[in-house]
């Protein structure tokens, strides 16, 4: 029985060791693995062949404050948390809002990004709609396995039809196919300019959300390194430097904080 135990706590103590490794590995290996869509303006996205974007800018200062270089692996967004938990990379920076569900799964740097859903409707749209409720009876167009699809659902009667992402949608909403889309509405203003769509901004809905950098549980050494490196950011005036760039205001705090 001593043998038995004995030889449990040694696989306990290995388990512990191999997560605690995380970021070793990554000062091992010199770089910051990060998964993104490369496709969600003006977050992440490729332009002229380069990734460029708020989250491109902004992970290549937190690996440089972490003494590694960012690289960058892209995939649709439906398989990105999936990609984090395969271990394709170390974290993901693409607007990820923390949720119960997900703190399951991940955990969490402290927050980075505040946002609030918000919908995107047919320049001639007329009809008003100011909240969930408004689009029962509607079909309603999100990325697949974001917190938009889920917060839909909660509501009985809307018709919600998923994406692998916001190009998809944002043309099926100009055909007339949905009644209208929902996204992030930091997005919305430049995803409607670069679109060169007849689209406008709807109204927010739902309340404000925070995002977050996940990476896979059971290493607080990365925990530690990922928020001590935004801490320094958001300090020295990078943080702000960057966002200004992309969004004109500092998203690292809510809109009433501005």
């Amino acid at each position: 029985m001593r043998l038995i135990q004995g030889f449990a706590l040694l696989l306990s103590l290995c388990a512990g060791m191999a997560h605690a490794e995380a970021l070793d590995d990554i000062n091992a290996r010199g770089t910051l693995r990060v998964g993104l869509e490369g496709t969600y303006p003006p977050f992440n996205y490729r332009e002229g062949g380069q990734l460029v974007g708020f989250e491109v800018e902004l992970a290549e200062a937190l690996a440089k404050e972490m003494g590694v270089k960012a690289a960058f692996t892209t995939a649709e967004w439906s398989g990105l948390l999936a990609g984090l938990q395969g271990n394709k990379y170390d974290v993901v920076m693409n607007q990820v809002s923390v949720s119960d569900k997900r703190r399951k799964v991940f955990d969490f740097s402290q927050t980075y990004t505040y946002s609030s859903p918000q919908l995107i409707v047919r320049e001639d749209e007329t009809r008003h709609f100011s909240s969930f409720e408004d689009l029962v009876g509607l079909k309603l167009g999100v990325g697949q396995g974001t917190n938009f699809a889920e917060q839909a659902r909660a509501v009985k009667g809307i018709h919600v039809q998923t994406y692998p992402g916001a190009p998809e949608y944002l043309q099926d909403l100009v055909a007339k196919r949905i009644d209208a889309a929902l996204n992030d509405s930091l997005l919305i203003p430049y995803a409607i300019k670069q679109a060169k769509l007849p689209l406008k901004a709807g109204e927010p809905v739902g309340a404000p959300t925070e995002m977050a950098i996940p990476f896979q549980k059971n290493n607080p050494k990365l925990e530690k390194a990922i928020n001590d490196a935004l801490d320094t950011l958001k300090g020295n005036g990078e943080f702000a430097k960057i966002s200004n760039k992309w969004f004109a205001q500092d998203v690292s705090k809510p809109a009433a904080a501005q």
